[in-house]
Order: C-alpha cells, then structure tokens, then sequence
C-alpha cells in the first residue's frame, strides 16, 4: 500500500501521527509511506534578486523543520518513509502527488471549526479532496 501523509506546521500534523500511532494497523512496515511538506513558491520577481542556492535553503530549511519530528516519529515506529517538499499552491501539490503517484491512501489533518464554505474541513483539506479522487483519511 502506498501512503502520502500532508505535514505542516500546525497541530492538525501532531494529531496525524497521534492517530497512526494509536492505530498500529495502519503502520506496516511493507507499505510504502511518503510525507509531503508543500512550500510556497518565491515570486520569480523576488527570485530574481536572491541566488537560486539560497531560495533551495530556504526551502530545504522550512521542510527539516517540519519534518524532523516526523523522521523521528517514523524511526521510533521503526517504518521507513521518504519525504518531499515541492513548491507550490498546497492544495495542487499534495492532489498532484496522489495522483500522479497512484497512492492507495491520502493522509491529512483537518480543522474543527465548522463554516458553509468548507463544510466543516480545514480550506486545503476540501481543495485537495475536489482535486483528486485518491481515498482520503482524514484526522481532526
């Protein structure tokens, strides 16, 4: 089974893991688990006045320090997992990547708050699940 995992900075990631760490089933070691962090791109207008090394830094930065409590998380449950980091709108990058990688499984984090417009899931949570028909499961 093939595996993508949405991480951010907030507690909707801490609760992710939270929940694979009570449901043991979901963590095999054969299955195949991928963690993607999405960056936001930096304007080519803004690019063009900073060296292509430091824009990768920037990004490689923001994605270790989201990702390391989940490398640790990952490696304490003795599971191999690969991590990405495109730059991009969110939503199209974690809707791509399951796509595109024909995973057998989204997962991500979701808000709590209830609001008409995104039908009580966190904005990209309902921007990804319109974008891809990946089975999605997702943790509040």
């Amino acid at each position: 089974m093939k595996i993508l995992i949405a991480a951010d900075y907030s507690s909707y990631t801490k609760r992710v893991l939270t929940y694979l760490a009570v449901h043991k089933e979901r963590l095999v070691p054969n299955h195949h688990y991928s963690v993607v962090h999405s960056l936001l791109a930096v304007p080519d207008r803004a690019a063009a006045f900073v060296e292509a090394e430091v824009v990768r830094k920037f990004h490689d930065d923001d994605a270790g320090a989201v990702f390391q409590p989940i490398r640790a998380f990952f490696k304490h449950q003795g599971i191999e997992a690969t991590f990405v980091h495109p730059a991009g709108h969110a939503p199209d990058s974690i809707a791509n990547l399951a796509e595109e990688g024909k995973l057998d499984l989204l997962v991500m984090g979701s808000r709590d708050h209830i609001d008409l417009v995104n039908l009580g899931l966190g904005s990209v949570a309902t921007k990804v699940l319109a974008k891809c028909a990946t089975p999605a499961l997702l943790v509040r």
